[in-house]
């Protein structure tokens, strides 16, 4: 908590790579001047995680401290959970491998992991939204109880994905057994994806009262700033470069000049290279918007 009558600083940054150990993150997030990171603790697209190497976790906890960055880095948990699945097999795996990536932020000091809440294929809403809350509650359940926060993400609503709604994430948050350690990441080409207006002052307040309305601002943990390829109620999740799609500036311009988000992690999701400049361009966007 920020001393009284100080304000928080603004939290931009990017998810990047872990390629070459944990460490090598921070390095990348330095190169670009970040005050906020997103990583993988583990291999994104597969179950199995690699062990830490010896001094990998203490050496990322040690850099990230010396980048001022300790208390602003979120995770983002493997595309292969899906924690609504109706399929007994595949939602003990996806519980177990989620209580593994805690365990691993855990390890590495990261204050909170992102994850989608799962898709229902087919079994419906109800019946995969109680998935979501029970294995949620399995997890949270591990150990003495405390660690990092879950945060959900909101999604497009491709498919059966779940999610799409505040309601939808309002009614998990609702009744898990453990919600204290619950929250919300907010995804500007996810909501728009979805069907949420809020490129202007009057539809952006209106959006962010439904928000507080429904799952509460203070929930609001991290936000992923992207842009959208596609149009509002596209149902697609195809980011895009900041200011090159259909979210437009206006309405990071809103995002990024809230007080209530202050001090909240700020990530971007865009698409780069190696060099990351295409991270170094997008946060030169998103910076010359601040107070303006």
């Amino acid at each position: 908590m920020p001393a009284r009558g100080v304000e928080p600083a603004l939290r931009l940054g990017a998810h990047m790579s872990i390629a070459g150990g944990m460490p090598e993150s921070v390095v990348r997030a330095r190169a670009v001047e970040a005050t906020a990171l997103q990583v993988f603790v583990k291999s994104s697209n597969q179950w199995a995680a690699r062990p830490f190497a010896d001094g990998e976790a203490a050496a990322f906890r040690r850099a990230a401290e010396e980048a001022g960055l300790a208390r602003h880095v979120i995770a983002h948990a493997s595309y292969l959970v899906n924690l609504a699945s109706p399929d007994d097999a595949l939602w003990e795996r996806s519980v177990a491998a989620l209580g593994e990536e805690l365990s691993r932020c855990g390890a590495l000091g990261i204050v909170s992991l992102v994850v989608h809440p799962g898709a229902h294929m087919g079994a419906g809403e109800e019946a995969g939204l109680r998935r979501v809350t029970a294995a949620l509650d399995r997890v949270l359940a591990l150990g003495n109880g405390e660690g990092p926060s879950v945060l959900l993400e909101i999604t497009a609503g491709q498919g059966s994905c779940l999610g799409a709604t505040f309601e939808q994430l309002a009614w998990v948050l609702e009744r898990a057994r453990r919600g204290e350690r619950l929250g919300v990441c907010f995804d500007t080409c996810h909501a728009l994806a979805a069907g949420y207006e809020f490129r202007d002052a009057r539809s952006y307040r209106e959006t962010m009262g439904r928000l507080d309305e429904t799952v509460g601002l203070e929930r609001v943990q991290a936000l992923h700033l992207n842009d959208s390829k596609n149009g509002i109620g596209s149902r697609k999740d195809r980011h895009a470069h900041i200011g090159e799609g259909e979210v437009g500036l206006e309405a990071f311009r809103l995002l990024l000049n809230d007080p209530r988000f202050r001090g909240v992690p700020m990530v971007l999701e865009t698409p780069k290279g190696d060099d990351l400049e295409e991270d170094r361009v997008n946060l030169r966007v998103l910076r010359g918007l601040v107070g303006r």
